[in-house]
């Protein structure tokens, strides 16, 4: 039994697979906030360019 836990411990197979997972969570964690931060700023400039909008006065011509 104890060999067998020697062995566990001295092999490095999962050791790639714990360094992609860090590295893809990083990533989905940038991603996520910069598509919140991204978000947040394109409805603010909505909410102006339609306030813009709604000021323009409209002109008919006969």
């Amino acid at each position: 039994m104890l060999h067998r836990i020697q062995q566990f411990c001295h092999k490095e197979d999962g050791a790639i697979t714990v360094d992609w997972v860090v590295l893809t969570a990083g990533i989905a964690s940038l991603a996520v906030a910069i598509l919140v931060l991204a978000g947040t700023e394109t409805e603010d400039l909505a909410t102006s360019v339609g306030t813009e909008v709604e000021n323009v006065p409209l002109v008919i011509f006969d």
